[in-house]
């Protein structure tokens, strides 16, 4: 496996797999190519055999960074290449400047919280009826 910075052609795959892994509210093909237009974001992806697996986002301002979204394909969860995503997110953050990185969880999203707490996040709040469908989010921080 290998973990790089997204480029624009990795859009569509990206694009897919975000589909496949948040059908209730994907970010659309618009959304992701726009983030090329963005100093503050960052993505990058994992790879293996030059398939795209997972990928992740973020965005840096001043000491603060906001992991926008992760995601990985089925076949490969529970298998380290979330946890790989989400190193690389916070080393990219931590070289940009950032002091503390915030992300937003579904409450019903047990296994993205339970990667979350094992890469060191903590929760702070919870936000009420943050999703469209009306479900709460919990936001957790992480102190670099």
């Amino acid at each position: 496996m290998k973990v790089r910075k997204w480029e624009y052609k990795d859009i569509l795959r990206i694009s897919q797999i975000e589909t496949e892994c948040f059908p209730n509210e994907p970010w659309s093909f618009k959304m992701l190519a726009s983030s090329f237009d963005t100093d503050s974001f960052h993505g990058v992806l994992a790879e293996d055999g030059g398939e795209i697996i997972g990928y992740g986002g973020i965005t840096v301002a001043a000491d603060t960074a906001d992991i926008a979204n992760v995601a990985v394909t089925e076949a490969y969860r529970h298998s380290g290449v979330g946890t790989a995503i989400i190193e690389e997110l916070l080393r990219t953050a931590a070289s940009l400047g950032a002091k503390k990185v915030f992300l937003e969880v579904r409450v019903s999203n047990s296994i993205a919280m339970e990667l979350y707490l094992k890469s060191g996040f903590k929760g702070a709040y919870a936000r009420t009826r943050y999703y469209s469908d009306g479900e709460d989010c919990l936001v957790m921080v992480k102190e670099l």
